[in-house]
């Protein structure tokens, strides 16, 4: 309807405008738009004239609807669809009631003769689809445009909503606010006509095990995440010759290089998590440009996907967001993200809690505009990285570093990898299914079994135990794609792999403060001097190094250091001089009283007999060149 001031005495009272009244449906939208007219027409002096048409048309509207009532079920079961459907798709024409739906589109007729039009093309809901995960319900819509046939899963609120609907018509789909009522309407009515024809099918957001099944391997189980996901999903596929895959990577296995099978490995190792119950972790590959890192990630790749670009493999030029959800739709399958270099400054500024949450298996909690909660993003499986500079270089926590493995890549890591680039890029996605297969034959309870075996070889008392579980659930993955899958004897061994696993020390955020803390006292030797002529930072008493404590805090937090956690740590090693409540003791300054921190001097760091310190060429260079 028109804007209220447009309509003149003449088109106020016009049949155009009651019949446009009496074919809005919502009796209560009805009720508004006559009392508007109403006004408009007291406005035009004809107000009489205007309530006895309304009248005599709400008859003529009693009349009808008891005449609908008396023939409806007859009329809803005898229309059915006309549509010319290939005998290769899988639907059927089926029931619509008094709609007319041919190949000319689908429309309906009003008592008074006028058309109501739903489209001007072919199109009906063809299956229901139930998300396993959060109960929604999406209807799967084959439509026919340009002679061919298309489908379209949709939530059940988007073809509900006349707002929603018309977002249709980016995929083809010829809707507008004008005719959105109408084919609301129609596809309802065919749903509910058609209940035992439209086939109810369990769907997912999430790729990997549901059971015992896995998706997309088994076909039980439908995907039904948006469109911004289909690309990935679909890469997920075969293709080419199994046998050239297996000789062509045999052939790389056969060089015994630790970069490709570990990788190789890890890939497979990805749907053990959470088989296995372990939590999440990442695989880093590092070393100098052009070794043959992206090659190896797409050798990672091609066990279950398309390893060319912009396919499996993503990267780091996103946001956690996009990460999270990355994670979340391969869920057990492995995330794959190319140099990390190309990290957005988001990313790397805030690299160490994203670590964190991405191998806690969980995503932040996010509110929606409906101000309820989202589903929780949330996933089980291993995160396959490369760069220039190792993972651990972007964070300072050791719970974070705890969480990777890292493998140093070395020159040439293939003999000719553009060869290995087209052979991969040709045959792919066969390992994978195959290796699901074999977890499944050889059941859970053993595959646990054998991974506890190799967890008590790996364990190592200055070792981290973190990082020895996640080794172990590569080494079981090697083991059985190795005697299974390539049966080729070349397994990682034991040796080879605890190489990779950090020494406690190495990975204590306090054993690394304190060495720090160290490296600064012997590079700035002169400020701890009763002559300084620059900004002091204490002095030296005997075997201790009494740094004040406004310089303590600026050292640690230069290099993201707790210095309450230090204290308590290094008070209890008796590292730092501290009182009964575990405070730094105060000491004498240039006479003054000051709770410094005493920090033992340790490591090869030595005094003469004046309490200066001797610094070893290294730390003479690091003074001279800082």
């Amino acid at each position: 309807m028109k804007p209220l001031n447009d309509y003149d005495k003449a088109s106020i009272v016009s049949r155009e405008l009651i019949e446009e009244i009496f074919e809005e449906e919502d009796e209560i939208e009805r009720s508004y738009m006559i009392a508007d007219c109403s006004l408009r027409a007291k406005d035009l002096g004809v107000l009489a004239i205007f309530k006895k048409l309304i009248s005599e048309r709400s008859k003529i509207q009693r009349e009808i609807n008891k005449a609908a009532s008396r023939q409806g079920s007859f009329q809803q079961s005898q229309n059915m669809t006309d549509f010319a459907i290939p005998s290769d798709k899988p639907y059927t024409n089926m029931l619509c009631g008094s709609w007319v739906a041919n190949e000319n589109g689908i429309v309906s007729y009003n008592v008074m003769g006028l058309e109501q039009r739903a489209c001007h093309h072919p199109i009906l809901p063809v299956k229901r689809l139930r998300n396993i995960e959060t109960g929604e319900e999406f209807i799967v819509l084959a439509y026919k445009r340009d002679y061919c046939w298309y489908e379209k899963n949709v939530s059940k609120e988007k073809i509900a909503s006349v707002s929603e609907i018309v977002k249709l018509s980016k995929y083809g789909i010829s809707v507008t606010s004008e005719n959105a009522k109408h084919l609301i309407k129609y596809l309802n009515d065919v749903e509910n006509m058609n209940t035992n024809e439209i086939e109810l099918v369990t769907s997912t957001g999430k790729l990997g095990w549901h059971g015992n099944e896995f998706v997309p391997f088994d076909s039980n189980i439908v995907f039904d995440r948006d469109e911004s996901c289909k690309d990935l999903f679909k890469s997920i596929h075969t293709k080419g010759n199994e046998e050239a895959w297996l000789k062509c990577v045999r052939g790389i296995r056969s060089d015994n290089r630790m970069e490709t099978k570990i990788l190789l490995a890890a890939s497979f190792a990805s749907v053990l998590v959470k088989v296995i119950g372990c939590l999440p972790f990442f695989v880093d590959l590092w070393g100098e440009t052009e070794g043959g890192k992206s090659v190896t990630l797409m050798l990672a790749a091609s066990v279950w996907a398309n390893p060319d670009e912009s396919q499996y493999i993503g990267d780091y030029k996103s946001t956690d967001v996009a990460l999270e959800v990355r994670a979340d739709v391969l869920n057990n399958l492995p995330v794959l993200l190319d140099d990390t270099s190309n990290a957005t400054k988001k990313i790397v500024d805030d690299f160490e809690n994203i670590i964190y949450r991405l191998c806690s298996g969980k995503g932040k909690s996010r509110s929606n505009k409906d101000l309820g909660t989202n589903r929780e993003n949330n996933w089980k499986n291993c995160f396959i990285t490369n760069g220039e500079r190792p993972l651990s270089g972007y964070v300072n926590q050791g719970g974070a570093i705890n969480r990777i493995i890292e493998v140093e890549a070395g020159n040439n890591i293939f003999k000719n990898p553009q060869k290995t680039v087209d052979i991969l890029k040709a045959n792919y996605g066969f390992a994978g299914r195959r290796f699901v297969g074999i977890v499944r034959e050889i059941g859970k309870d053993e595959i646990k079994r054998m991974y506890d075996e190799i967890c008590e070889e790996l364990f190592q008392q200055d070792k981290m135990q973190k990082q020895a579980m996640s080794l172990a659930c590569i080494l079981l993955a090697d083991k059985i794609a190795t005697e299974r899958i390539f049966e080729d004897g070349q397994y990682i061994s034991m040796d080879e792999a605890k190489k990779v696993l950090i020494d406690r020390t190495e990975l204590s955020e306090n054993e690394r403060c304190y060495r720090y803390l160290l490296d600064q006292v012997a590079m700035n030797s002169f400020r701890f001097t009763n002559d300084c002529q620059t900004e002091k930072w204490g002095t030296v008493d005997g075997d201790y190094a009494v740094i004040y404590p406004t310089v303590f805090e600026r050292l640690c937090r230069a290099e993201g250091y707790s210095k309450k956690s230090f204290i308590s740590w290094a008070g209890k090693k008796g590292i730092v001089q501290v009182d009964g409540k575990g405070y730094p003791k105060q000491r004498k300054i240039d006479g003054k009283n000051v709770r410094a921190v005493s920090i033992k001097l340790d490591n090869g760091i030595t005094t003469d007999e004046n309490g200066f310190i001797k610094l070893d060429d290294y730390a003479q260079n690091e003074l001279l060149f800082d």
